[in-house]
Formats: C-alpha cells, sequence, structure tokens
C-alpha cells in the first residue's frame, strides 16, 4: 500500500503530495513550495521519516504547481516528468508568476516528456497515468488502483472543477475527462486534488453540481 502525505503550500494554498511505499522510497507531485518555511518543512518531513525521493511529477504546469521544481531538482536531484502537452504550460509559468506577484526561478534541468497514458511500477502497484485535459492542455492523473487512490491536480475537486477560463482550457473537454477517466474508477476510490479536502469518486458521481454521472 502507498502512504499519502499532503502539504498546503504557497499563496494559493496548492496541495503538495508525497507518495511512498513500505521501503520508503517517495515521489513527489506538484512541489508548490515558494517560501523558505515551505522548503524546510518539506526537507524536514522527508528527512524525518527517512523517505528517499525518486521521481518529481507535475499533473499540469500552471504556476502554484511548479514553484518547487528547481528546488526539487537541485535538492534531491529529481529530474521532472510532465506530460508532453504541458511544456508550453512550463515556459509560461514564470510570466504567470509576475503577473500575480509571484515571481519565482523556473526549473532548468532535464524534461522527461510522458504521452499516451503509460505506467510505470512503483512499490507492488502499477500506477496508471490518464489523461484528464480541460483545466490545463495535457493535465494528467496518477491512478494507484492497489492504494484506492489517483492524484488528479486540478481536474476534479471536492464538488468542484478545476477552472476552465486559463490558456489552454476547454469545459467540454474537462467533464470529458472526468466522465470518462475518473468517474469510471471505483467510487470508493480517494481523490486527491491540487487544492481542498480529498474526497471520493463515489461522492462526486452524486454530489458534483458540475458534473454528475
Amino acid at each position: 500500500m502507498a502512504n499519502v502525505k499532503i502539504f498546503q503550500f504557497n499563496p494559493l494554498q496548492e496541495n503538495t503530495y508525497l507518495v511512498y511505499d513500505d521501503q520508503k522510497n517517495c515521489l513527489i507531485f506538484d512541489p508548490g513550495c515558494y517560501f523558505d518555511n515551505e522548503r524546510d518543512a518539506l526537507v524536514d518531513y522527508i528527512s524525518e521519516t527517512g523517505l528517499k525521493p525518486v521521481q518529481l511529477w507535475n499533473t499540469h504546469c500552471h504556476l502554484d504547481h511548479v514553484f518547487g521544481n528547481k528546488f526539487v531538482y537541485e535538492t534531491f536531484g529529481l529530474e521532472l516528468y510532465i506530460h508532453e502537452g504541458e511544456k508550453k504550460v512550463l515556459e509560461r509559468a514564470p510570466e504567470s508568476g509576475l503577473m500575480w506577484n509571484i515571481p519565482f526561478d523556473n526549473y532548468a534541468g532535464p524534461l522527461h516528456m510522458v504521452k499516451d497514458q503509460p505506467t510505470f511500477v512503483f512499490g507492488n502497484e502499477t500506477v496508471q497515468i490518464l489523461d484528464t485535459p480541460g483545466h490545463s492542455p495535457a493535465s494528467i492523473s496518477f491512478y494507484f488502483p492497489n492504494s484506492g487512490f489517483v492524484i488528479a491536480g486540478d481536474v476534479l475537486f471536492r464538488e468542484s472543477v478545476g477552472r476552465t477560463d486559463l490558456p489552454g482550457a476547454n469545459p467540454g473537454t474537462l467533464v470529458n475527462s472526468i466522465l470518462k477517466k475518473l468517474y469510471t474508477l471505483p467510487d470508493e476510490t480517494i481523490v486527491y486534488s491540487g487544492h481542498g479536502l480529498p474526497t471520493t469518486i463515489g461522492h462526486e458521481k452524486i454530489h458534483n453540481p458540475f458534473v454528475k454521472a
């Protein structure tokens, strides 16, 4: 079973996730650590629990999800994995930071591009990478079937959905992603979103006012 640690970081209250297995291998999703105390909190937890960071992933590349990419790369030596369709979004992130008055230095290390719903093995899991665009051009979600949860980025929230008024977003595409990629998961699947509290697929199929099953 995979374990999940949630941090809420930066002025936009983004959720950063550490997912780790019984051998203490650790995946880092969407490091949004912006301030020094947030970076310290991430490092301290990893150090105190004896975790071994092995991969860095972005569900999508909006600025609040990528603030900490450079820090994680420099601190743990992890190169960044993203969907190839998010590369331009990543490149524009510092410009967005200036617009929000949240300047930052972007990640400039090697990029590993994924596409076509690949899988990868982590511990005793075959993690499924789901294409879930709509909030961003090529957002991806990560389904851990043995552990019963999905890291969904900003696609699906508790009784809400991601914004579709941003560049590259599309409301119809977002609804299609939720219906065909997320609502087809088991009802008991826990949804770890990019903001706010966790929810479940079953709860959202009944109570989400934007996308009902």
